[in-house]
Order: C-alpha cells, then sequence, then structure tokens
C-alpha cells in the first residue's frame, strides 16, 4: 500500500511532502488508523549503551526534528527513534530548494542546515506525547543535538551544553552531531585536540547532569563517512580516552559515486544519502570497529535499503541500525523486515 501512495507523493516538492507526511502519520494515529496498516513490533530485546532496545531497528535523526511526530513512528515498530537535529535557537535553515530526491538511485541529496524550532519547542512537543506521558518503555528515544549557524567553532560547546542541559531529562541517550555537512566548519569538530576537549566537556556535564538526576545518560557521537584512514584511527582513539558511551557510523556524504544515475541532481550541493552511500560508509564502519577493539559499542547508519543490508552491518560489528532515506522510499515494511532478519543473530 505504501509503494502505492509513494508513486503520488513524489510527484510533489521533497520538503513539502515531507512535512506532509509526517503530518498525516499522526493524524491517522490520532484516530487510531495506524494499527490496521503497520505491523506488530518485533521484539527482539538487546542492551546496548546500558539501554534495553525493543529490537535493534532505529529511525535516523533528521526525519523529525522537533519531535514532533514521536507517537506515530513509534507505532511503525522503530526499536528507537532519534530526533533533532536541534539546535539551541530556532532557525530556518538554508535557502529552498534543499531537499531532492533521486529517485533512480534511490537516494536523497540534502543541504537542509539544521531547520529547527529550537530546543525549547522540542522538549514541550515530547513532554506532551503518549510516549513521554505513559509509557516510555515501547520505544528508545534519542536526541541528536548540535550547533547554531551563527555559533563560531570556538564556542560550538556552549551550544551543545546548552542542548543537553534541556534535553538530559527527556532523552535515553544523547547524540552529538559534529558531522553535518551543511552546516559550514562543523565538520573540523571531529578533529585533532577540538574533538577531545569538546568530548571532555559534555562528559564533564554528563557527570554534573547525572548526578542532580540520579540518571545516567549515554553521549554518542555521529561522524561522516568522508574520513581518511588516519582520520579514523585519531578520532576513535580520542574517542576511547574520552570514555565516550557510542559512536554512529555515519553521516551523509558530500562524494558523488560514479554509478549515481541522476547526474543532473547529483551536482547539487549537500549530503548524499541512501544505497550510494552503502559501501563508503561500511568502509568506515569496519575501520572504526576495528580501531575502538570493542570497547565503544557502535550503531550503523548509512544506505540500508534492505533487511540484508541490516544484516550486513551488524555482522560488521554493529550493535544497532538506523535507517532514513530507505524509510522514505520503502516505508514501514522495511522496519519489520530488519527487524526479523536480525533475529537471527
Amino acid at each position: 500500500m505504501y509503494l502505492f501512495f509513494r508513486k503520488f507523493l513524489f510527484l510533489f516538492d521533497a520538503e513539502r511532502i515531507h512535512v506532509l507526511s509526517l503530518d498525516l502519520l499522526s493524524l491517522a494515529h490520532r484516530f487510531g488508523l495506524l494499527r490496521f496498516f503497520m505491523k506488530r513490533r518485533v521484539q527482539a530485546p538487546v542492551t546496548v549503551m546500558g539501554i534495553d532496545f525493543p529490537n535493534r531497528i532505529g529511525l535516523a535523526a533528521g526525519l523529525d526534528k522537533d519531535a514532533g511526530h514521536i507517537d506515530a513512528l513509534a507505532q511503525c515498530g522503530f526499536g528507537f527513534i532519534e530526533v533533532g537535529t536541534v539546535t539551541p535557537l530556532a532557525q530556518d535553515g538554508n535557502d529552498k530548494p534543499r531537499l531532492f530526491r533521486l529517485q533512480q538511485d534511490s537516494a536523497i541529496i540534502n543541504r537542509m542546515g539544521f531547520n529547527n524550532s529550537g530546543v525549547h519547542n522540542l522538549v514541550a512537543n515530547i513532554k506532551n506525547s503518549q510516549w513521554f506521558k505513559q509509557d516510555k518503555s515501547k520505544c528508545v528515544l534519542g536526541i541528536n543535538i548540535g550547533k547554531n549557524k551563527v555559533t563560531t567553532l570556538e564556542n560550538a560547546v556552549d551550544d551543545y551544553l546548552i542542548c543537553m542541559d534541556h534535553t538530559y531529562c527527556h532523552a535515553d541517550y544523547i547524540t552529538i552531531n559534529i558531522s553535518s555537512p551543511n552546516t559550514p566548519g562543523l565538520r573540523e569538530l571531529q578533529h585533532g585536540d577540538g574533538l577531545t576537549n569538546l568530548l571532555t566537556r559534555l562528559k564533564d556535564k554528563q557527570a554534573e547532569l547525572a548526578d542532580r538526576y540520579n540518571r545516567y545518560v549515554p553521549l554518542a557521537v555521529k561522524i561522516a563517512p568522508d574520513l581518511s584512514v588516519d582520520e579514523v584511527k585519531d578520532i576513535a582513539k580520542r574517542l576511547i580516552a574520552t570514555e565516550i558511551d557510542g559512536v554512529i557510523v555515519s553521516n551523509t556524504t558530500n562524494s558523488r559515486p560514479s554509478t549515481l544515475h541522476c547526474q543532473k541532481l547529483a551536482t547539487e550541493t549537500g549530503g548524499l544519502s541512501g544505497p550510494p552511500v552503502f559501501e563508503l560508509s561500511n568502509q568506515i564502519l569496519e575501520q572504526l570497529i576495528s580501531e575502538l577493539h570493542g570497547k565503544i559499542p557502535v550503531i550503523a547508519v548509512g544506505g540500508v535499503s534492505s533487511a540484508e543490508d541490516a544484516l550486513h552491518k551488524i555482522r560488521s560489528g554493529a550493535s544497532l541500525v538506523q535507517i532514513y532515506t530507505g524509510f522514505i522510499y520503502s516505508g514501514p515494511s522495511l522496519i519489520s523486515a530488519c527487524a526479523t532478519k536480525l533475529q537471527e543473530i
């Protein structure tokens, strides 16, 4: 059924349909209609970062930026949902158009630029959700945090600290996004002493908040796929040294594989996601896992469009898998297919 509706939806502007689809999904949930179309959540519990996940398949950040659709997305069968990226202050993001479908490649290019309504609005939406009010155990919630575009790299840590302060009580885990290609200079935070200083400050804040609320919320770092072998080695050493709780591999890529069919749209700037990034993401995933020596769990994301793709990520050493572009192209059936396949592990 989803594929039937997709043909109609894909006739229109990508960003408008993105917003409309989420609104319709939440409307269907509100009137109790989703249960007639969604399969039951696959129950295959696993513990990662000290958190009990209902299953290994999650939604990557970027789809529900303001956490306004948690309940509807949870009913789709995800074991966990990551909302955001959220910044301290609301911001419009980059100029439109900024979201493009490469349909022949089942891929997407986006240059959204952390458009969101700010951390206060995100927290308010979480508090208004059924997930928050009734049963958090059904689905794990991650909150992806970033810096405002106007904030300098020298002051970036302050933005992350502000977001941590406001979201800590409401998250099962928090993701530090330092790898989006659509915020100028952001990826510089992945390297050298700047990365160590950032993570040290955030781990200190985590300890302070854990003591204040008597609750430990793990911190994960999301890295890019556009990294050299030496850069991955250095990042791994710094993640281990700062005792980060998890790492997400990987964000979208600035590269454009020669195999892309939609060459005209491939010239658009922004991050590429979907099947064309699968191999590149896997290379970084496998190298990082080798460098981490089992000391930090890894969440894999990047190009997963089938159950076999998800299984490949897990067999490469990942503990959990996130989907995004595959969900847009295949719909909720991909969630249950992947989660069921991973029961074989």
